[in-house]
């Protein structure tokens, strides 16, 4: 079977300061979630952005479905954080979703009846279409991230990747962020970095600590070494589906 991602002995550099560092990682199941946890500055937005191909490390190999990043953005669905997107810029839900298909239009090209259909497909998976219509500043911050989704899922992808995707959002729309996460990833791989370390626990199938250096089990526990290394301050363990206290009391906090 095809290796979903390989990773070897990856190493990234911003100028003179190591930001990934022999970084080995191997996925092959083709669907299933698996989460990645980590510090701020610890290297999860550099780790999704060397998987799409926009950083090069300067050392190690890596593959996504057996090519080289930069050939294989037709396999990859890409959500990435929205904090900066001005919502209230003149563009519809059914505009936002058509977008994800210029990698297959370009960016002078009409849309065909065929990114017409995969764009109301992904609206449909994420329980949008009715809303297809509506300016993207006029729907919550659940809804949005929906919406966002929708547009990577445009792409028919086998592996999503998703950048802190419950940032901002209430309890409420963080659970039905996940109920979608747990149907979607029946049918593709999906890595989520995220700083929810309670809600990994439940919904995750395997989790990754990242910070710098990259801990990778293939499993939803991991040991309390690896999560006291990553955030350099005691840790209990997170297993069996059930969150427990995650970060003891320690130094600093309050």
């Amino acid at each position: 079977m095809e290796k979903v991602i390989e990773l070897e002995d990856v190493w990234v550099r911003y100028g003179n300061q190591t930001v990934l560092e022999a970084v080995n990682l191997e996925l092959k199941e083709p669907n299933g979630l698996l989460g990645i946890i980590g510090p701020n500055g610890g290297g999860k937005t550099t780790f999704l952005k060397v998987l799409l191909g926009l950083l090069k490390p300067y050392k190690g190999s890596v593959k996504i479905f057996g090519k080289p990043p930069e050939k294989s953005r037709d396999l990859v669905g890409y959500v990435p954080q929205y904090r900066r997107f001005d919502f209230d810029f003149p563009i519809s839900v059914w505009e936002v979703v058509l977008t994800g298909r210029m990698s297959h239009t370009g960016f002078l090209k009409k849309y065909s009846e065929e990114d017409k259909k995969a764009a109301e497909e992904a609206l449909k998976t994420v329980e949008m279409f009715q809303l297809k219509d509506r300016q993207i500043g006029q729907l919550s911050g659940g809804q949005r991230q929906r919406v966002f989704i929708a547009r990577a899922l445009a792409t028919n992808p086998k592996l999503l990747l998703l950048d802190e995707p419950n940032s901002g959002l209430d309890p409420h729309m963080q659970d039905e962020l996940y109920r979608l996460l747990n149907r979607l990833k029946r049918e593709m791989a999906i890595i989520m970095v995220t700083h929810d370390l309670s809600a990994v626990s439940v919904y995750v199938d395997r989790i990754a600590c990242l910070n710098r250096t990259l801990h990778y089990h293939n499993s939803k526990e991991i040991p309390v070494e690896d999560l006291e290394a990553t955030y350099q301050c005691p840790v209990e363990l997170i297993a069996h589906g059930v969150p427990h206290r995650v970060l003891e009391r320690h130094k600093g906090s309050s």
